[in-house]
């Protein structure tokens, strides 16, 4: 079964910031239907037998929407999502409408979404028909943080089907 909203989480950290703004994107969006935090996946990442790796892969590929979040490191995205998204083949995310999401401690680096985050997704074939979204680690937790960024966004967007199903957690196998 496809996703309508999948979220891919890229900070080391488990149930981080960056995975708590990413979720309240995808609320926004009327939930997700996958949820893949890479923390718990790190110790995968890079083994290429990796099954489960390869069916999140599938999974995210499937989706109708992608949520990609990283908190900024070295005024980019990590370096455990860049190795998921390495996984993906050539238009991997053909079809797939991404929004690319970045968290930081300061609005020093808040073009980081667009200059580097952005590029990789539309590379891997994903269409991203809106701005990225930069949120400061300090206001990652306030709904109006993101009123701004639906307000211009959400007639981008695909119209999306209804939820049917509570989101699924891809947790460690």
């Amino acid at each position: 079964m496809s996703a309508r909203v999948a979220v891919v989480v890229g900070n080391p950290t488990p149930r981080s910031r960056t995975h708590a703004s990413a979720l309240a994107v995808a609320d926004r969006l009327g939930g997700a239907d996958l949820v893949v935090d890479l923390a718990d996946h790190a110790s995968e990442i890079f083994d290429p037998a990796a099954g489960r790796v390869a069916d999140l892969v599938e999974a995210v590929a499937g989706s109708l929407v992608v949520v990609v979040a990283s908190p900024t490191y070295k005024a980019t995205y990590t370096g455990l999502l860049k190795a998921f998204l390495d996984r993906f083949p050539h238009q991997g995310l053909s079809g797939v409408t991404a929004i690319p999401l970045m968290l930081g401690a300061s609005p020093a680096h808040s073009l980081a979404t667009e200059h580097s985050l952005r590029p990789l997704l539309v590379e891997l074939g994903a269409s991203v028909p809106t701005r990225g979204l930069y949120v400061l680690d300090s206001e990652h937790d306030r709904p109006e943080t993101y009123d701004a960024w639906f307000a211009a966004a959400h007639q981008l967007l695909p119209t999306l089907p209804a939820p049917t199903a509570h989101a699924l957690e891809a947790s460690p196998a």
